[in-house]
């Protein structure tokens, strides 16, 4: 396992963690994304996950819908990408970015990984859980955040920046950059 499939797999493990503890009923709970629920969420995270693998020519096949099964979707979308990052030449794939050339492995590890921790603490947010992101996580967050440059402030993205309060730690500051509201 690569440096970056055991960092995708550790933040798949814990967004499927906050999937399989939201409680019942609160599934249409709004989510810090104005135009989204918690459970919009999970189909967001489960559409991008198809949208990368579409930039290599491949898919998510027949997997479970969101609206009927939220975590046996993600389980399996997740799964998907984490077989394409095992496999040396799919996680090599190369394509045209965003940003240039770039592979399946590094716009997963930019992106799709990143991604991840932001929206477990939307979700938990969401349905009451625990918002704390795990410390490993957060290093360079922020960092990566900033170099996103302006694209990621636009629709079916972040939303402008708050102000942090006084106080904010490292989780308060990238969520604050974010547009959220620690």
């Amino acid at each position: 396992m690569s440096e970056i499939s055991e960092r995708y797999c550790r933040r798949a493990d814990t967004f499927q963690a906050r999937i399989d503890a939201v409680p019942e009923g609160r599934w249409e709970d709004q989510s810090p994304c104005a135009e989204w629920t918690a459970r919009d969420l999970v189909r967001h995270v489960v559409e991008t996950h198809g949208m990368f693998l579409g930039f290599v020519d491949r898919d998510l096949g027949p997997i479970p819908h969101v609206d009927t099964d939220p975590s046996s979707a993600f389980r399996s979308a997740s799964a998907i990408v984490l077989g394409d990052l095992e496999d040396p030449a799919r996680a090599s794939a190369g394509f045209e970015g965003f940003r240039g050339p770039t592979t399946f492995e590094e716009s997963v590890d930019r992106f799709l990984s990143f991604d991840l921790v932001i929206h477990a603490w939307d979700l938990a947010r969401a349905t009451g859980q625990d918002e704390r992101i795990d410390p490993t996580d957060l290093e360079g967050m922020l960092d990566k955040a900033k170099a996103f440059g302006p694209a990621m402030r636009g629709p079916q993205a972040f939303g402008p920046e708050v102000e942090p309060p006084p106080d904010a730690d490292e989780q308060g500051q990238l969520l604050a950059f974010l547009g959220r509201r620690p």
